[in-house]
């Protein structure tokens, strides 16, 4: 029997207190210097005590083991209404990180709304298809920033990861997803170590781009400070 105060119980009285129809969602890969970045958004469209007890671990991503996220990802993706974006190294650097991070979300989010309303043949049908979709939803984000440009009632959440289910669910989906994706660029370019940094600026990770230079995959206005560093150290 799930106990009654334990902290999934907590995650998904949060998100029902707001009575709507509940999108949370999270990005994955904000930080790295390598590699796109993932948002997943989550509906828990047939939330059930028995799924609560399968989710009962779930929690921000970064606080779970790999073995544990790989678990629950599998749960998460059969028993949600769910979907995952990445954009890609060329927008970031086009629109910046944040403004990246952003439309991940709106674009997941927006393909969770349509799977939960679809499209209907006709204008008129459509019209009411998206006033009734307008006024039930409510999407939650984990951070302090809101999507721009979107037509659906949203909140950010500092933190959520750990105070909603449907982000923490989120947080989950894009972390696995961002992981594996970085394990295949791995494959591709092995001498940056991907598949255990993420991405992310490592002494070693620093090191090989040092020796072999950027590439593809590499973000190139995370490393400014770095090259900067190594020219002003050339001068001595």
């Amino acid at each position: 029997m799930l106990d009654v105060n334990s902290h999934i119980v907590e995650l998904f009285k949060f998100d029902y207190l707001h009575k709507r129809v509940l999108i949370g969602s999270d990005e994955a890969g904000r930080g790295p210097a390598a590699g796109g970045v993932f948002a997943s958004a989550v509906c828990f469209n047939k939330p059930s005590r028995e799924l609560a007890e399968r989710l009962a671990s779930m929690n921000d991503s970064k606080k779970l083991s790999k073995k544990r996220r790989e678990e629950l990802f599998d749960i998460i993706k059969d028993n949600t209404i769910n979907s995952t974006v990445c954009v890609e190294v060329d927008e970031i650097e086009r629109i910046n990180i944040l403004n990246a991070s952003l439309k991940a979300m709106r674009l997941a989010c927006e393909d969770v709304i349509n799977q939960l309303y679809p499209l209907p043949d006709g204008k008129e049908k459509i019209l009411a298809r998206n006033m009734l979709a307008r006024s039930e939803v409510m999407v939650l984000l984990d951070g302090n920033h809101l999507i721009k440009d979107f037509d659906y009632s949203q909140r950010y959440v500092v933190k959520g990861d750990s105070r909603s289910a449907a982000i923490a669910a989120a947080s989950i989906l894009a972390k696995v997803t961002r992981d594996r994706y970085m394990e295949k660029l791995d494959e591709e370019f092995p001498q940056y170590g991907w598949a255990q940094n993420a991405g992310y600026l490592t002494k070693a990770h620093l090191e090989a781009i040092d020796k072999y230079g950027l590439c593809k995959y590499h973000r190139p206005s995370f490393l400014k400070k770095h090259f900067a560093k190594q020219e002003q150290l050339s001068l001595f």
